[in-house]
């Protein structure tokens, strides 16, 4: 059969996880931990129901999960420089111009209350307030593939001010509160800081709202489509003033909207019915900024189209084509999360201090890495992406 696994296809999966770990090996010093490293690795990737430490240790031969854990919570190494050398492996790997890099926020349930962060809180994957533990993650989504790069676990203000119980949970006095855009700035600068390609960002509501994260992009010359409330103030010129982003999308004539696809979805194309609208607020030369609106093509339950928002900033004569290409790249975070999740153990771990949670975290990116950089060198993997953007100008309503 064609889809046939051979032992040369072994052979070179082996080695190219060989070649992964050898970049990191350095980072744990001792031949033991480095040890366990790789066997922690190879048990997130094989087929283990639960991957947690009882079996991963059993995976690995080992009898007793002692091993795992000293290497989650006492062993010497750094997690952040292992982070560090993934990115440089995707970038070598999956790199390209055209990547997006994509912010979003993932809910790991917690029962009881000595986990870092654990409170009760909003979690998206649940839908619902629930007690749990909220990672900021950084995922980079090129036309070679998509995977997450990095990760930080949030700490609600209810943690940082009590500081024998941050203590108790391993977190490092200098460690202060940081808003969850706060967080995705900081990832974000250090792979834009490590070199990582990219042309655009983008993000959902809770931090396109936010104008620090936005300028931010912008000072360091990352162009964005990120999503922003109905009633989000979206500034024009000084003659026209502010409006609501819902209330300048009620206005654009029918001819304004085009029905485009957004990427493909598991049941075919996103379609959805797209309207760009022209911002004149001031930026710097040859930059333009523009109100996004997505339009839902059935009706929820109250028989309403829904209506999604986004601010742009990007260069001037961005065709509309492009910026919904960027809109549409958000999902590529939650299928590495349902990926990372299902395939590598992202959510499986029992660990409660601040440093084993990075640690787990970071073996279990470097696995999804792996499984991400695999696919794409794989024959039928390889993405199709279309070389042509062509560029046009638009002032007011795109029609």
């Amino acid at each position: 059969m064609a889809d046939e696994v051979t032992s040369s296809d072994l052979q070179t999966w082996v080695a190219g996880l060989d070649a992964l770990f050898g970049r990191v090996a350095a980072r744990f010093g001792r031949v033991e931990p480095r040890r366990q490293a790789r066997a922690y690795v190879m048990g997130l990737l094989a087929p283990v129901e639960r991957k947690t430490g009882w079996q991963l240790a059993e995976a690995a031969g080992d009898v007793a999960p002692d091993r795992m854990q000293r290497l989650l919570n006492h062993a010497r190494w750094d997690a952040g420089q292992v982070r560090a050398d993934l990115r440089a492996y995707v970038v070598e790997n999956l790199g390209h111009r055209d990547a997006v890099l994509i912010v979003d926020e993932t809910g790991f349930l917690k029962k009881g209350t000595k986990s870092a962060g654990v409170q009760r809180q909003y979690s998206g994957t649940a839908g619902r307030t629930e007690n749990c533990q909220l990672g900021v993650f950084l995922a980079y989504a090129s036309p070679l593939g998509r995977t997450l790069i990095d990760a930080a676990l949030y700490l609600p203000k209810s943690w940082v001010e009590d500081r024998p119980r941050c203590r108790e949970a391993g977190i490092p006095d200098e460690v202060d509160f940081a808003t969850k855009p706060a967080l995705a700035q900081q990832m974000l600068a250090q792979a834009l800081e490590a070199g990582v390609p990219a042309s655009w960002a983008t993000a959902d509501e809770a931090y396109g709202m936010d104008s620090k994260f936005r300028r931010f992009l912008e000072q360091r010359g990352v162009s964005y489509v990120v999503a922003v409330p109905k009633n989000q103030i979206v500034a024009m010129s000084l003659r026209e003033g502010d409006k609501r982003a819902d209330t300048l999308v009620a206005g654009a004539p029918p001819e304004a909207w085009k029905r485009l696809s957004c990427g493909q979805g598991a049941k075919g194309p996103r379609l959805y019915d797209w309207a760009l609208a022209t911002v004149h607020f001031e930026t710097e030369p040859g930059y333009q900024r523009w109100l996004l609106a997505r339009r839902s093509l059935i009706p929820n339950a109250k028989g309403e189209l829904e209506i999604a928002y986004y601010l742009c900033h990007g260069p001037s004569g961005t065709p509309l084509e492009e910026l919904i290409r960027v809109a549409g790249a958000r999902w590529a975070i939650e299928e590495c999360f349902q990926a990372a999740k299902n395939e590598t153990g992202l959510d499986h771990y029992q660990v409660r201090r601040f440093d084993a949670w990075h640690r787990h975290i970071t073996l279990a990116l470097l696995a999804h890495a792996y499984l991400a950089v695999t696919a794409a060198h794989a024959p039928k993997a390889q993405a199709a992406w279309s070389a042509s953007h062509p560029r046009r100008s638009g002032v007011s309503w795109h029609t």
